[in-house]
């Protein structure tokens, strides 16, 4: 029987230097997307997925971040006497329960592998979920939910894939594949950002993981890669060679690369346009933008 998955590691370490000098005071993880904060859209998806212990591997300079998820009592007994209910239980809705989250400190840049790593104390023998708050995915049903109920089928090891353009794949770790199942694929090996010319498929790991603890006894091992860090694919490729199964799993919805300024743009659009409050204003303003846009051609 496959072991529920209740325990997400959210690596949170790096600096954020694409968006400076805005990242300069403020964490990248807690600016906002619309009118929440990218971490907050991460913590919804584990949540409906299941997860109940939230692992943060946080560096210097993210107090900003842990304070968010604190209880803010003033701010709460503000709203109360003055009614504004809905309010209220928007803030209440970022907080969370006594010992459900959890922070380590990443010391060294030495990439994602080395972040995970860095909290194998509190995975101990469980199987565990890794989501990378710069990759917001939109989908009907959320991304991680999606990937739980696939691997309760197989157990093993799943990462999170999407087809990606041959000019793309220098980007992101690529599968290779065994078998094609439709939204599963079975693999034979993972490369860590190749030339377009040595991908093995274009289908791109995309930041939702499951795994197995047993990667983090490969982490152990693994030496420097690609870049000069400790990659994550690397310790995944090993559980394949080790027997142990790995799929990549096609996930309904669409994902946006927050980590970049134009996904960033992208995302706040798209998920302003998927608001009823907010799509009738918005639309007409980029009605107008791009009209104006034509007619200066």
């Amino acid at each position: 029987m496959t072991r529920r998955v209740t325990k997400a590691i959210f690596p949170v370490a790096g600096m954020g230097t694409r968006f400076l000098p805005a990242t300069k005071s403020v964490p990248k993880e807690i600016m906002t997307l619309v009118d929440r904060p990218l971490i907050q859209y991460a913590i919804d998806e584990a949540r409906a997925a299941g997860i109940k212990e939230f692992i943060f591997v946080t560096s210097r300079g993210k107090g900003a971040l842990e304070d968010y998820f604190d209880h803010a009592p003033q701010l709460e007994q503000l709203l109360r006497q003055k009614g504004k209910t809905d309010l209220l239980n928007t803030l209440e809705s970022t907080n969370m329960e006594s010992g459900a989250i959890a922070y380590i400190r990443q010391h060294k840049a030495l990439g994602l592998g080395h972040a995970v790593w860095c909290a194998r104390r509190l995975i101990g023998d469980e199987p565990f979920a890794v989501i990378l708050p710069d990759d917001v995915i939109a989908g009907e049903k959320p991304c991680l939910q999606q990937m739980v109920e696939a691997y309760e089928e197989t157990g093993g090891n799943m990462v999170a894939a999407m087809e990606v353009p041959a000019e793309k794949t220098s980007s992101y770790g690529m599968l290779d594949i065994e078998a094609d199942m439709g939204a599963m694929v079975r693999t034979k090996g993972m490369v860590e950002k190749p030339k377009a010319e040595d991908a093995p498929s274009n289908l791109a790991v995309i930041g939702r993981y499951i795994l197995s603890p047993s990667v983090l006894e490969n982490l152990n091992n693994i030496e420097q890669g690609a870049g000069g860090e400790i990659q994550l694919t690397d310790a995944i490729a090993a559980e394949i060679k080790n027997g142990n199964g790995v799929y990549g799993y096609r996930f309904q919805g669409q994902r946006f690369d927050c980590g970049s300024k134009s996904g960033f743009l992208q995302a706040t659009v798209a998920f302003g346009l998927a608001r009823d409050d907010l799509r009738e204003d918005l639309f007409a303003y980029l009605h107008d933008v791009v009209n104006m846009g034509k007619a200066a051609e």
